[in-house]
């Protein structure tokens, strides 16, 4: 049967979940968590929270799934070491730095790959299996038929949402929040802009082109659960409890009686939480109606939640099955035993029976009084007792031997597992210092590539592959004049599409590429499969000492460092791989499966970007990438050309520019710029956030 795993974004949203038939929790506690805004958990309400579940037989999973800086890490170490202790069933990761920590310091306790991750195809769940990790929580954007090629497959646990928001960019690939406003959704702070009201083109007709409606796949668990998928999740620990309580309930119905949800319960879904209705559109394949806003008419009076919140508040409607057997024999402490479904039997001893004077205790009436379990998180399936004729025990006394028996086995049901805990691995050493960084180009059309910019020769120069493919005579004069070619992957590679990228690759192996840019663990073994020896972008995140250290065990030529970094953590950080940085260019916001340029316009521009513009004015271009996804820039390029002595001592193997909306004029101005010729800048410049950092 599939695993309901629900959201606990409090300590109430905790008995909400557990007593509305909630399988598993997911929650966060201290800063390691991709919702640091919920309520989340002190240590003492965590502890609490695993002991309410754990007796109660549900599965609690601890989010830490954020990016890790190296002075934090010692501190996230420690937040695991207390989550295994304490019994909690999984931690979910999405940074490969702390993946590799936890591996070492806490072995014992099962890690899951966060949708933060952004696994969305086969090779991504090999990947993760091949890192230790034993579920997969795949992306929000794949069709029924996509997760159906991946469970029959998979070596791990497959995890899908099934309720709740839609993000319009891919988890893990967003940095629309931390570069507008310093609040990273790979950091757990996102301000959620893609909310926000926009433009497109000019048209005021679509105010909200980026809020995506509410998923809602509860008329398919039952297919679902056919394809072979292990877990269905419900979004929401930012919700309120009553919300977890509503939608939790409807789902478990629904799971363990297979049957199809009512009007009724329809409704109550949208009441709890929906924008203008709900959407199957990723699950589908049918993108074409999944845009919606919270609206006034959206939001459901107090009522409905006050009348779901006294359904699970001082009651226990989570109750496990137990046996239990009393022994009553003259001058001996009564002797009791309870045993649950799982095996745990707990123990307790009562006092001496005293000799009856009027009525004596009887076998049946001491069963039926310690089988009066009524709000106990137990109930009674059976009761045996062997009484000596002629004893007598009060009500009292066999009310208190059933309080004993029930404490103890508490104990047992909430005792945590015995797992290690190993010290933290030193800190990975990095290679010497660089002086002297290679020049790395990027571009994105075949316009750009130009022999006035194969002139300034840089050393490296990176080229979609579709570009590389279709326009290969361009790459030769780069060749020529010593710049080596790396063909970039795009961002995102399902299953449907990695034969034609294979091809794509082969293709240019076969006339002497050898080197790809990657940015996501499942086109790892895409790219090396083609032949291609392979460079770490920044989709990797990239983020701390130890993710060098995985970069470098994995086999990668290189890394990016992740440009939510500032300059001065990436000039600490141990370059355990020639390390690079983008230091030029608009840094790319969000890279999304929808086409917002033909739903805003309803035509897609495919030879020139398209512009979003903001209530403050800022315009982001947006232009097609790979099968119809979208890619969104930021309005202002980041510059440092005139930072290059801060550049070249941050212990850089290469610096990157990064060429957009660039014409070919303005490509060789740059170029030349960062090459010392030259007074080019950008007339809406940004450093990024290489000096502020993120939040």
């Amino acid at each position: 049967m599939l695993e309901l795993l629900s959201p606990a974004g409090s300590p109430e949203a905790v008995v909400a979940a557990v007593q509305n038939g909630a399988d598993a929790v997911y929650m966060g506690l201290g800063i390691f968590n991709a919702r640091r805004g919920a309520k989340n958990f002190s240590d003492e309400e965590f502890e609490k929270a695993v002991r309410y579940c754990r007796i109660r037989g549900c599965k609690v999973y601890v989010t830490m799934n954020t990016l890790v800086g190296d002075r934090e890490m010692e501190q996230a170490a420690e937040l695991a070491r207390r989550v295994s202790d304490l019994g909690a069933d999984a931690i979910l990761v999405q940074d490969i730095g702390l993946l590799s920590v936890l591996k070492r310091i806490v072995p014992d306790i099962p890690l899951h790959a966060s949708t933060q991750m952004s696994i969305h195809d086969l090779a991504g769940v090999e990947a993760a299996a091949e890192m230790g990790l034993t579920r997969a929580v795949l992306a929000r954007e794949l069709s029924f038929e996509q997760i159906k090629f991946i469970t029959k497959h998979s070596p791990i646990e497959a995890e899908i949402f099934v309720h709740g928001a839609l993000c319009f960019c891919h988890s893990g690939q967003c940095y629309m929040s931390s570069l507008i406003g310093r609040r990273s959704g790979n950091r757990g702070m996102c301000a959620q802009p893609c909310r926000m009201e926009y433009t497109m083109g000019g048209r005021l007709e679509d105010s909200h082109p980026l809020s995506l409606k509410d998923n809602c796949l509860v008329d398919r668990l039952r297919e679902i659960e056919d394809a072979g998928v292990a877990c269905v999740k419900i979004e929401g620990r930012m919700k309120r409890p009553e919300y977890t309580g509503i939608v939790t309930g409807i789902y478990s119905k629904i799971i363990k009686e297979r049957r199809e949800p009512t009007a009724d319960e329809l409704q109550a879904l949208a009441d709890a939480f929906s924008r203008q209705g709900f959407t199957q559109g990723y699950f589908n394949g049918d993108k074409t109606d999944m845009f919606g806003v919270r609206a006034e008419t959206d939001k459901t009076g107090e009522k409905m939640f006050a009348d779901v919140r006294r359904e699970y508040i001082g009651r226990e409607e989570r109750r496990v099955p137990v046996k239990f057997y009393a022994v009553v024999n003259a001058g001996e402490a009564v002797k009791a035993a309870a045993v649950d479904n799982l095996g745990n039997k707990a123990v307790a001893f009562g006092a001496e029976p005293q000799k009856a004077i009027r009525q004596a205790i009887s076998s049946e009436v001491l069963s039926d009084r310690l089988g009066k379990t009524g709000g106990t998180p137990y109930y009674c399936i059976d009761a045996q007792s062997r009484v000596q004729s002629g004893l007598y025990l009060s009500a009292s006394e066999i009310n208190e031997l059933r309080r004993k028996l029930i404490t103890a086995l508490n104990d047992r049901r909430a005792a945590a597992p015995q797992r290690r805990s190993l010290p933290m691995p030193p800190m990975p050493s990095g290679q010497g210092a660089v002086t002297d960084p290679v020049m790395i180009y990027q571009v994105r059309t075949a316009e750009q590539l130009t022999e006035e910019l194969a002139d300034t020769r840089p050393d490296y120069i990176y080229i979609p592959v579709k570009v590389m493919h279709d326009s290969f005579d361009l790459i030769q004069m780069f060749r020529e004049r010593g710049t080596v070619p790396v063909a970039v992957l795009p961002r995102v590679v399902t299953d449907s599409e990695t034969k034609q990228v294979f091809t794509m690759l082969r293709g240019l192996f076969d006339r002497g590429i050898n080197e790809a840019l990657v940015g996501n663990l499942g086109h790892i073994k895409l790219a090396r499969r083609a032949g291609m020896k392979t460079r770490a972008d920044f989709g990797m995140n990239v983020f701390n000492s130890y993710s060098m250290d995985m970069i470098q065990r994995m086999g990668f030529l290189s890394a990016t460092a992740s440009f939510e970094l500032r300059l001065a953590q990436v000039r600490d950080m141990a370059k355990c791989v020639p390390t690079e940085l983008i230091a030029y260019g608009r840094l790319p916001l969000m890279v999304s499966d929808q086409c917002v340029i033909s739903h805003s316009l309803g035509t897609c521009s495919c030879q020139s970007p398209a512009q979003l513009s903001d209530r403050m004015g800022s315009t982001f271009p947006v232009v097609r990438e790979f099968d119809h996804r979208n890619v969104i820039y930021n309005s202002r390029k980041l510059f440092m050309a005139d930072k290059n002595d801060e550049l070249c001592g941050a212990g850089l193997w290469g610096i990157r520019l990064m060429f957009t909306t660039e014409g070919a004029r303005e490509c060789v101005q740059v170029a030349r710029r960062y090459k010392g010729e030259g007074d080019y800048q950008p007339n809406d410049l940004t450093r990024g956030l290489y000096y502020r950092g993120v939040d």
